[in-house]
C-alpha cells in the first residue's frame, strides 16, 4: 500500500513483466474487438423489438457490464502495477519457485510465489499475502518454518529456490 497525494492508502498490484503484458492484451482486446462485437449484439436484439421481453438484448445487456467491469479492474490494476522483476539468489522472494517438503513426509510441494493477481494453485503459484507465501518470504535453502493452517500449525523445509 502507498500513500496518494490526498493521503489516502492505495494499492499496490505486484506483477512480473509477464502477467502485466498479458493484463495489458486483455485489455487492448475488450475495449476494441469485445466492445464492438457487443455493440453488434445489441444492435441486432434491438431490431428484434420489444426489449421488455427480449432474452438475447438483455444477455448483451449483462456481458456488456461485465465486460465494462472488467475493463475497469483491468485499468486499476495496470495504473496501481509495480513490476517485480529482480530476485535474490538463493533466497525465498517474489518470483521463487520454491520447493518444500512438510515434516514426517517423503514428498516435496513446488509453489511459485506471485502476486495475488497471479495466484493459481492449479498452476502451483501462490499469492506473497497468503499464509504460505508470507512464510516462505525470505527463506532460504535448509531452513524449517511453521505456519498457521485450518488443521494447526505445519512445520516445512525449504529443499530447493529457483
Amino acid at each position: 500500500m502507498k500513500k496518494t497525494k490526498a493521503g489516502a492508502l492505495e494499492e499496490e498490484n505486484l506483477l512480473t513483466q509477464e502477467k502485466f503484458d498479458e493484463l495489458k492484451e486483455e485489455l487492448e482486446r475488450l475495449t476494441t474487438t469485445t466492445r464492438k462485437e457487443i455493440a453488434e449484439s445489441l444492435e441486432y436484439a434491438r431490431s428484434l423489438g420489444d426489449l421488455s421481453e427480449n432474452a438475447e438484448y438483455q444477455a448483451a445487456r449483462e456481458l456488456q457490464a461485465a465486460t465494462e467491469e472488467r475493463i475497469r479492474r483491468l485499468e486499476h490494476i495496470i495504473k496501481s502495477a509495480v513490476i517485480i522483476s529482480e530476485k535474490k539468489k538463493g533466497v525465498a522472494g517474489f518470483g521463487s519457485k520454491v520447493t518444500i517438503k512438510k515434516k514426517g513426509e517423503k514428498e516435496t510441494h513446488a509453489y511459485t510465489i506471485v502476486g495475488s493477481e497471479e495466484a493459481n494453485m492449479r498452476d502451483q503459484k501462490i499469492s506473497h499475502l497468503s499464509p504460505l507465501g508470507q512464510a516462505l518470504m525470505g527463506k532460504k535453502k535448509g531452513e524449517t518454518f511453521t505456519f498457521a493452517t485450518p488443521n494447526g500449525r505445519q512445520e516445512y523445509t525449504v529443499v530447493e529456490i529457483a
